[in-house]
């Protein structure tokens, strides 16, 4: 088994500011693994969150793994290799998406007929982060004009408060007027306690379908407070990144957003799915700043969920993959055999 890292700058049309600060142009790292003539492709986003801030410390951590001896174990244990030698999970789906990559195309089945699961029927939703209204005037419109977009996510917690919160979401309302576009929140762990139990009601009576981890990662004691005061449904984020995390707060959640970047890659992301659904929660899943190889693998796995914000790779200017089309307002997987998306030819790779 060969397998090389590539180092990608990703560019985006717009900065995301969310409640913790900004994101801008970022490298990710590529993985390709090589074995019996096939090739299965990864991606890892770094993130400070997941224990490895830049490539180099992904990368680091990937030969660090590899160098333990994994050719002949397979994908679940690999995992548990992964896990074991306290791998950054943003690192470790990098492998995962590759493996899974390839296996589907050695058994010559696109990734989500792999998995046993439909094609996805739900939109996705589109990210506008945190802006000044006249911000939010302009860039509307850049986003919606001419697609097939259905709903957006829109970033509250502003550093600046809750006046801040409802000044960009009411031009939001006033922007998308024109427009048939269902409107969910995320705050990032921006508000406390008393703050989320206002918003909910304030957001619901403006027609928001639910939020997104209202209160900060480390508050969950909070939860059960909220669960019984918000109007609006709770999904958690941060604050449930593994599938071990789901029983703690099942009790005081309505789902759970899984990200690749954020759990490992898709063999956590099977179980965090099959646990939320065993205690009856909804599921969603989400995006870092990733390009189209990792949005078609999160593609694949949802088909079962019951909302998707794998938005990422249409911000890039360029998105230097392919393989993850926007149809109708949906995020769709190819049925190309794999998870279906590639590196474009014009993308000038390097293995380090």
């Amino acid at each position: 088994m060969k397998i090389q890292y590539y180092k990608i700058l990703l560019k985006k049309r717009f900065p995301l500011k969310i409640s913790r600060g900004v994101k801008g142009n970022s490298y990710n790292v590529f993985i390709s693994v090589e074995k019996d003539g096939i090739t299965g492709w990864g991606e890892a986003a770094p993130g400070k969150n997941e224990n490895a801030d830049s490539p180099e410390r992904v990368i680091e951590a990937l030969q660090r793994l590899v160098a333990s001896g994994i050719e002949d174990l397979s994908i679940y244990a690999i995992e548990q290799r992964a896990r074991a030698l306290k791998i950054p999970p943003c690192a470790y789906a990098g492998l995962d998406i590759a493996l899974w990559d390839w296996t589907a195309k050695k058994a010559q089945l696109p990734l989500y007929q792999l998995l046993g699961f439909p094609k996805p029927s739900q939109p996705t939703s589109v990210t506008i982060g945190i802006n000044p209204p006249e911000v939010v005037k302009e860039r509307v419109p850049l986003l919606l004009d001419g697609t097939t977009v259905q709903s957006l996510k829109i970033k509250l917690g502003a550093p600046e408060g809750i006046e801040a919160d409802k000044a960009m979401f009411e031009q939001v309302v006033k922007s998308c007027a024109n427009f048939n576009i269902k409107v969910r929140v995320d705050a990032n762990g921006g508000w406390d306690l008393p703050t989320a139990i206002h918003m909910s009601q304030w957001l619901a009576d403006r027609g928001v379908s639910y939020i997104e981890q209202p209160l900060k990662e480390g508050n969950e004691a909070e939860l059960p407070d909220l669960y019984k005061a918000s109007v609006l449904p709770i999904y958690v984020d941060e604050s449930c990144r593994f599938a071990e995390n789901i029983p703690d707060w099942a009790h005081a959640v309505h789902g759970v957003n899984f990200k690749l970047m954020k759990c490992g890659g898709i063999t956590e992301g099977l179980r965090i799915i099959a646990t939320a659904k065993a205690f009856g929660l909804k599921t969603m899943v989400g995006c870092m700043s990733e390009s189209s190889i990792s949005i078609a693998a999160a593609a694949a796995l949802s088909g079962v969920l019951d909302h998707v914000d794998l938005d990422s790779h249409y911000n890039l200017a360029p998105d230097p993959a392919e393989g993850a089309p926007l149809i109708n307002g949906i995020t769709l997987p190819t049925d190309n055999i794999g998870h279906g998306a590639s590196l474009k030819k014009e993308t000038n790779v390097t293995a380090i």
